[in-house]
């Protein structure tokens, strides 16, 4: 019979065993993990390890990853994937969901990598991990700060007058991560869904924003590898930077990247995969792949992970800023703490068709993509929470975009119709593109506001005819005509008109146009150019014709050229030879036509389209 001290040894033994044996199971990590790194060479299938995640509040909890194996050259050239299985009660009832992404893998206490792709459809939580060595690469390599460009870019004007502003960049930007199935089970892809390793859906969250808004964007947003999510509830508020502390964005925890905070408030959750001092790596594959950007990065907690037969996801709420979000790129997303990023404060007033007036205030972040889009999204939403969303509706826009030191970008439209919500948020949002994509070194967009006034019906109408008084003109003498537009409902109706001619017009023939300004912008000689300064892009902008508004230009047929953002008619022939010689090609276009006059008409309650032209002749 065994003696009581044998027996104490006994269970002794057997417990030094078992947690040996233990131990060869699992990962033991500390509450705020380190930062030594378990080295890709020496991943090996069979190795078991532990993840880190948020599920609900803002303490990670830990699951069990198996590794499988390691494909080489999966993500990209020499960047690795390491294929792991997951383990553990949470992650068999949600499986690999979105918000996850960057969720760090250990083994014997070191970091491996951070869970970022999975299977769509898959029957077992089988993930793919990005190596966190080529995250850390990647982002070692390169500058944290957005540098200016070195030249100016080249201008459309197309653009610039453009009634809409298209969010197709989004289409190309991951057009191999569809995050829905949205397919019917007759498709030919139906057969192959699911059998390639796909990021995991990074969980857009828009507070403050109809769920109707949301769904004019949610097909570019999920090709782009964006789920968008409407939250319950209002904005995120306002407020400074908080200082870290040692617990601040640790490995595991749920990170928010915030597009806009306010009433609007956009936030992308994730998991961060490490920190290392004032260093945030997470993630593990891009965002939107912007490069470097200068978003800001928050501290975050989670109400709940939602599962989903489809794809489940994380409902995470954005708390205090701590740092900047400065790159954005294949192996995940970078970030720096205690620096506060650059935002655009951003005013939006509505007054609908029964009167009431409603404003709406929020930040958005500075990026040649993200704002426009931003603001695109802030309109749609404010208008539709105003204004009926069918029937014909016309709404006159007045703002303007303030830029520190120079003048601003003066906003004057009207739109009507069943879109015309659409055409009015592209009014501030096309022109920020154009001045956020010049990236003028120093340029800074200090301000947005912008006021709509709304009402009920469409005063459509179409321009028919001009008539003139006479066809011979004095210089300095008045030219009188009509304006003949019909409208929606049919009638014809007379805009009488008078003009007078410059004093200093040569005698001879000259072309009377009259239409809206798209239409007589469309034969202008200028389509695109290198703005060489912010000043010069602004005056260009407010110099753009409105296509709400009708313009009688007088012109005639002269010899000269187009160099850069410059007309210049009437050159002497020994200029024009000189640029045209033979042994140069480009940097000027000829033009034939001199304008004499270009005159805005009176306004009207009509917004009228087309144009018409018509010959008269000055005479001494």
């Amino acid at each position: 019979m065994l003696k009581p001290l044998q027996i104490l040894v006994f269970f002794l033994l057997i417990s030094v065993l078992c947690g040996a044996g233990f131990a060869q199971g699992s990962t033991i990590i500390p509450a705020i993990p380190g930062s030594q790194i378990f080295p890709l060479s020496q991943v090996k299938e069979g190795l078991k390890g532990t993840a880190r995640t948020v599920f609900r509040g803002t303490a990670p909890e830990e699951f069990g990853v198996e590794i499988l194996g390691v494909i080489p050259g999966s993500i990209g050239p020499h960047q690795d994937m390491i294929i792991g299985k997951l383990s553990g009660e949470n992650a068999m009832r949600t499986f690999v969901f979105a918000g996850m992404s960057g969720s760090p893998v250990y083994i014997d206490g070191k970091i491996v990598g951070a869970i970022s792709y999975s299977f769509p459809f898959a029957k077992e939580p089988i993930c793919g991990i990005t190596p966190i060595e080529q995250m850390i690469s990647l982002f070692e390599k390169g500058p944290t700060i957005k540098a200016a460009a070195a030249e100016a870019r080249t201008v459309s004007v197309d653009d610039l007058r453009a009634d809409r502003w298209s969010v197709g960049r989004l289409a190309s930007i991951a057009v191999d991560q569809p995050l829905i199935s949205g397919m019917s089970a007759n498709s030919a892809l139906a057969q192959v869904a699911g059998q390639r390793l796909q990021r995991i859906a990074t969980p857009l969250t828009f507070a403050g924003v109809s769920q109707s808004t949301l769904d004019l964007f949610t097909p570019e947003l999920t090709r782009a590898g964006i789920m968008p999510v409407a939250a319950l509830g209002g904005g995120s508020k306002l407020g400074t930077i908080k200082k870290a502390d040692a617990a601040t964005l640790v490995g595991g925890t749920s990170v928010v990247v915030q597009l806009a905070r306010g009433d609007i408030s956009i936030g992308a959750a994730g998991t961060v995969t490490l920190r290392d001092g004032d260093k945030i790596y997470a993630f593990g594959h891009p965002f939107f792949s912007l490069g470097s950007t200068d978003l800001p990065m928050n501290e975050s907690h989670v109400v709940t992970v939602v599962p989903n037969a489809n794809n489940s996801f994380k409902l995470a709420v954005p708390d205090a800023m701590v740092g900047s979000l400065t790159q954005d790129r294949a192996t995940g997303i970078f970030g720096k703490l205690g620096q506060t990023p650059r935002m655009i404060p951003v005013k939006i007033k509505v007054t609908n068709s029964r009167g009431s007036d409603q404003e709406i205030k929020f930040e958005s972040a500075v990026d040649d993509f993200l704002t426009p889009l931003i603001i695109n999204i802030g309109v749609q939403n404010t208008i539709q929470a105003n204004e009926r969303g069918i029937g014909e509706t016309t709404i006159e826009v007045q703002g303007e975009i303030s830029v520190r030191g120079e003048g601003s970008v003066k906003i004057s439209r009207r739109f009507a119709g069943q879109q015309a919500s659409a055409f009015a948020s592209a009014s501030a949002s096309a022109p920020l593109a154009s001045l956020l994509k010049a990236n003028f070194e120093g340029l800074d967009i200090t301000s947005v506001n912008l006021t709509f006034n709304i009402t009920e019906g469409s005063k459509t109408a179409a321009l028919e005819r001009l008539a003139v008084d006479a066809l011979q003109v004095k210089a300095g003498d008045a030219l009188n005509f009509s304006v003949f537009v019909r409208n929606d409902a049919g009638k014809l109706i007379e805009q009488p008109v008078s003009i007078t001619i410059p004093k200093d017009a040569p005698a001879g023939p000259l072309s009377l146009v009259v239409g809206d300004g798209n239409s007589v912008q469309e034969n202008a000689a200028i389509k695109q150019f290198a703005p060489k300064s912010a000043a010069e892009l602004i005056e260009i902008i407010n110099s753009l014709k409105r296509q709400d508004r009708l313009y009688a230009i007088l012109y005639r047929t002269s010899t000269g050229a187009v160099v850069g953002a410059s007309e210049m008619p009437n050159l002497p022939p020994s200029v024009l030879a000189t640029m045209n010689n033979d042994r140069t090609a480009g940097g000027a276009k000829p033009t034939t036509q001199k304008v004499i006059l270009d005159q805005i008409l009176p306004g009207s309650d009509h917004i009228v389209t087309g144009s018409q032209t018509i010959a008269v002749e000055v005479i001494r």
